[in-house]
């Protein structure tokens, strides 16, 4: 069983997988700081200053300041806001991953052609073309 494990751990496909997981985690904080720090003030200023991440209603009927005050007074609340933000980061995430796939693409596609496109190397004699070469030197001689 261990030997069977470690040659599931030794597949490209397994090691390309985690790299691939680790680069998206630290990803993700690249997008959630362009969200938070770039789009957000963009978003806020087209809807007059509206910030999504305040944007909550506390289901037990009273008023909070802030999301944060709501959530201290152990209100229930759907925090609108933060779901907002969460498919704006999603939105951004799968155009990224999309233009990524893309460029990959348009890389192996250009690498193919080329291998198509290089010149064949010169096939050398058959077998059968040595041995006619052979046997007329031989009778030459």
């Amino acid at each position: 069983m261990i030997n069977e494990f470690k040659s599931f751990i030794a597949r490209g496909n397994v090691v390309d997988m985690a790299v691939g997981i680790i680069i998206g985690a630290a990803f993700t904080a690249i997008v959630s700081s362009m969200v938070g720090d770039l789009i957000n003030p963009i978003i806020a200023l087209l809807t007059g200053g509206i910030d999504f991440s305040g944007w909550f209603y506390a289901l037990n009927g009273e008023s909070y300041p802030s999301l944060t005050a709501a959530t201290e007074a152990g209100a229930p609340v759907f925090a609108i806001g933060n779901f907002v933000m969460a498919v704006i980061n999603f939105l951004i995430i799968a155009f990224v991953v999309f233009m990524l796939v893309k460029m990959v693409n348009r890389i192996k596609e250009a690498a193919i052609k080329k291998e198509e496109a290089a010149p064949a190397a010169p096939a050398g004699p058959t077998e059968l073309e040595i041995l006619i070469e052979i046997r007329d030197a031989l009778k030459k001689g």
